[in-house]
């Protein structure tokens, strides 16, 4: 990444539709559920994603989920992401996707993508997912991710995937506890683990967590500023301002709005370019 020119770095963005291959309409009642949640449908396609980002100038990670275990939807390739991310190196990095489920086979698929690729992380669902962050055959891709010192993006709280849907659509909230990752920033203590959105309900556990484990870190997507509860910024201007990032998740929350709520939301000026950039070029080893 080009980081002198870039406003700020987004580490959070999703591919939502592949440039190069067919959407799956397996379990588009999914679709339709965030739809109303989100009360959005606007789905860009990687390239139309990337061109939006360039326009502004921002920086972005982005990943798809790799759902196919529990929603049995074909996933977008990893490689899809990575290649343009090192078509666009200077404003884009990619993180992968890979369902832990697949034990190691997840783990060799995640070493490829990393040695030939040049993926720089990798994101979990554990709602999405169906697993608990603790369950021991997610430990072999952890290995890999730990092996290679990147970071691993998990999502905490509640999710808007399945709500409305009758059982939730069979998803767990409680799989995204962020308690549950304790062990794993206890058996890797030199993977950098990120707790996506504020963890609602169960933000005062991931401000707990942040504070005890050092390799423990907040992405802010998902919400606007405008609703982040108290005690995130007050941590978030204190004690633990080197360890909050900045995410919009994309396209569901955009940066335009994301990035005025911010100006507004009671954050310290000091901590502003923190939060926007500094932290993620730590966090990216950039």
């Amino acid at each position: 990444m080009d980081i002198d020119k870039l406003v700020a770095i987004d580490i959070h963005t999703h591919a939502e539709v592949s440039c190069c291959q067919a959407h799956d309409p397996y379990a588009e009642e999914f679709d339709r559920a965030a739809d109303r949640y989100f009360h959005s449908d606007r789905r860009p396609t990687i390239a139309e994603t990337v061109a939006y980002y360039r326009e502004r100038n921002i920086g972005l990670v982005m990943f798809t989920v790799d759902s196919e275990t529990q929603i049995g939807r074909h996933r977008i390739r990893n490689e899809e992401v990575a290649d343009f991310a090192q078509a666009h190196s200077d404003m884009m990095i990619a993180f992968a996707s890979i369902d832990p489920h697949k034990g190691r086979m997840a783990a060799r698929e995640a070493r490829r993508l990393i040695e030939e690729h040049g993926v720089r992380g990798f994101k979990f669902h554990p709602t999405v997912q169906g697993f608990e962050p603790y369950d021991r055959f997610a430990w072999p891709i952890y290995e890999v991710i730990a092996e290679y010192g990147m970071p691993a993006i998990f999502h905490t709280g509640h999710s808007g995937i399945g709500s409305g849907m009758r059982a939730g659509g069979g998803l767990r909230l409680q799989n995204s506890n962020p308690m549950l990752l304790e062990d794993v920033a206890i058996d890797f203590p030199d993977m950098q683990i990120v707790m996506a959105h504020p963890s609602w309900p169960w933000q005062d556990e991931a401000l707990s967590l942040c504070l005890h484990k050092p390799n423990m870190w907040i992405d802010l997507s998902g919400w606007s500023p405008r609703y982040f509860l108290p005690q995130l910024i007050q941590y978030a201007n204190t004690l633990l301002k080197d360890r909050m990032l900045f995410g919009s998740d994309f396209p569901l929350i955009t940066p335009d709005r994301w990035m005025a709520d911010f100006g507004k939301a009671g954050f310290k000026p000091e901590v502003a370019p923190l939060i926007l950039k500094d932290n993620a070029i730590r966090l990216l080893k950039l």
